[in-house]
């Protein structure tokens, strides 16, 4: 039911970008935190800061309910034309990602100082 997905409580996350451009121990830091407060995680956002050179990920989630374990996936993506019309690069990059995840509740895009696109899959654990 999609009542179960609304949800209107947030934890923020922020750190910095690991050595190979993507999130690294963050991934670790949401799932315990999942975990710890027995939560129904729902969303995740995601944001690259790169005048400080940071991370910001922002958890969604439910309490009063429901809790299961889950995970937090970075996949590099490559360059992508920003001012491009086509983004069918993307959307192929995006989907061979997906296809060795299981179980994916979410997802998110970030843009590197580089200009790589990095996607976050959250995954029910199960």
């Amino acid at each position: 039911m999609i009542t179960k997905q609304v949800h209107d409580k947030f934890k923020v996350f922020t750190g910095e970008i690991a050595p190979d451009k993507t999130i690294g121990k963050l991934a670790d830091e949401v799932a315990a935190f999942a975990k710890q407060h027995g939560i129904a995680a729902k969303s995740i956002g995601v944001e690259y800061l790169e005048g400080a050179g940071r991370l910001l990920i922002t958890l969604g989630y439910r309490d009063d309910g429901e809790s299961y374990p889950i995970r937090l996936h970075s996949k590099k993506l490559g360059h992508v034309d920003v001012m491009a019309k086509d983004f069918s690069a993307l959307e192929k990059a995006m989907a061979e990602a997906s296809a060795r995840i299981a179980n994916i509740i979410c997802h998110e895009l970030f843009v590197t100082g580089d200009g790589d696109f990095v996607a976050v899959f959250m995954t029910h654990e199960a």
